[in-house]
């Protein structure tokens, strides 16, 4: 790899610390971030070859915005990973000076900083990722409690301040993750704070809402009273993730393979669990609808029916109506001197048939309008219902796959712990044979110096016998 930190031509003792800073920081924008196994690799972007890894269609590799993108997209999937195995091994509530967790926090904020337009005021320009976090209560009416408790917290005094308190609260919520979806659905509402090539406009900020899933097997306790949340420097630590080439073998440990496996298992579960919820929340929906459908349609049978009613009492009517026209016209013709008392009942009985024609008809105009209204609904009804069980049976089919992968991770896991058990059996029986080495050992020591006594009162015989043969 590359010297990754920038050289200082003439260090001063006042500039130390500036320098020292300046070497543990590594600007995103020069360097392309990618992720080799469990780390993080950096390459100069003068360094990278003519030939570099494929990247997606729909990406520039010379455009600095999209690697910008990727990069951050990357550091966020190694701080929320790391903080998930760490808060696992660790087993225990977090707290706000958890190195991993702050640098989560940091990693965040830099994806919410990326692309934000700048708000012209009075003291300059400014750019604050509050506004976009504000949406978030008109959105999802839940949220609403997070911000009031940002806004009465009382040591906080800038946007970004509040920005960073309210994930904070978030994350102790477990609803992280739930409030970011929300908002990257709502791309109109967002355009108003990011430029169009920003992270949470593009579909990294997608990955990483996805990726927020697994942080809700954490339970983090955050006191914010005291704490500076307004002029805190979020500097990305890559000594927590950085990787030598040299060092790029995998661990094949047992217990490392079986503590990867719980980690997974345990992310698939959660996943498994909002799946579950999504999928009982769209059944309800759909009954509900089917319970308004049917209701719907009682209502436009009897619609229907109630139509062909008024048609009928209405062709009576027009009937009855010409019938004493008729006779009306016959009786002056025959008898031009006729009692005019029945002559005015005539025309008064015609005025109130006409009339009652006139009240049928405006009845009919609205039954048929409230038949088509009636119709309308029942499209959309329809086409809703369509639309709710396609995503039913989409998201049984991803919770029949999770279901599927959790099986297999337990087998894994079982095969862990048989292969684990094997070599525990093997080292057994390494340490008896050991033991009964040890006694052969001891056992030959023992003949040893038995042989070397008898040697020595063979020796004294031997020279006993020449002495008296002398």
């Amino acid at each position: 790899m590359s010297d990754l930190t920038p050289q200082s031509e003439a260090p001063t003792p006042t500039t130390d610390k500036i320098t020292q800073a300046a070497r543990e920081t590594i600007y995103l924008c020069n360097f392309r971030v990618s992720v080799d196994g469990e780390w993080l690799c950096l390459r100069e972007l003068n360094d990278i070859s003519l030939t570099p890894d494929p990247e997606p269609a729909h990406e520039d590799p010379k455009d600095p915005i999209a690697i910008e993108r990727l990069n951050l997209m990357n550091m966020a999937k190694l701080s929320i990973k790391g903080l998930i195995e760490s808060a696992l091994n660790l087993g225990r509530t977090l707290d706000s000076d958890y190195a991993p967790l702050q640098q989560f926090f940091v990693v965040m904020e830099h994806c919410l900083k990326h692309g934000l337009k700048s708000k012209k005021t009075f003291l300059g320009q400014n750019k604050s990722f509050w506004g976009p976090l504000e949406l978030v209560e008109k959105l999802t009416p839940e949220a609403g409690e997070i911000t009031a408790s940002v806004k009465d917290l009382p040591g906080l005094k800038t946007p970004l301040g509040r920005g960073r308190a309210w994930l904070r609260l978030a994350l102790m919520q477990k609803k992280l993750s739930d409030y970011m979806k929300t908002i990257i659905n709502r791309k109109d509402l967002l355009s108003e704070f990011y430029e169009p090539n920003a992270l949470m406009m593009e579909e990294e900020g997608a990955v990483i809402a996805g990726l927020l899933v697994g942080l809700n097997v954490i339970d983090a306790n955050l006191c914010m009273k005291g704490e500076d949340l307004d002029s805190q420097v979020g500097v990305i630590d890559f000594s927590m993730y950085l990787k030598d080439g040299a060092h790029s073998s995998k661990s094949t440990e047992g217990d490392g393979q079986i503590t990867a496996i719980l980690d997974q298992k345990n992310y698939v579960e959660e996943l498994n669990r909002h799946l579950s919820a999504s999928v009982n929340n769209l059944q309800a929906k759909v009954d509900a609808l089917e319970k308004s459908n049917t209701k719907l349609t009682e209502e436009l049978a009897v619609a229907n029916n109630r139509i062909i009613t008024l048609q009928e009492e209405l062709e009576r009517v027009k009937e009855e109506s010409s019938y004493l026209v008729e006779s009306s016209r016959k009786a002056s013709r025959a008898d031009g001197t006729a009692n005019g008392q029945v002559l005015g009942e005539t025309r008064k009985q015609l005025k109130e048939e006409t009339q009652l024609r006139l009240d049928v008809e405006k009845e009919l105009e609205v039954q048929i309008g409230m038949k088509q209204e009636m119709e309308l609904s029942m499209k959309m009804l329809e086409k809703d219902i369509c639309e709710k069980h396609d995503a039913l049976v989409e998201l049984r089919q991803q919770l029949d796959e999770m279901r599927t992968l959790n099986h297999e991770l337990s087998i894994k896991s079982q095969s862990s712990e048989a292969g684990a058990k094997q070599k525990t059996d093997i080292i057994s029986r390494l340490e008896e044979k050991t033991n009964q080495m040890g006694s052969i050992i001891k056992q030959l020591e023992s003949s040893e110096k038995d042989m070397a006594k008898q040697a020595r009162n063979l020796n004294t015989a031997a020279g006993k016998l020449l002495q008296r043969q002398q």
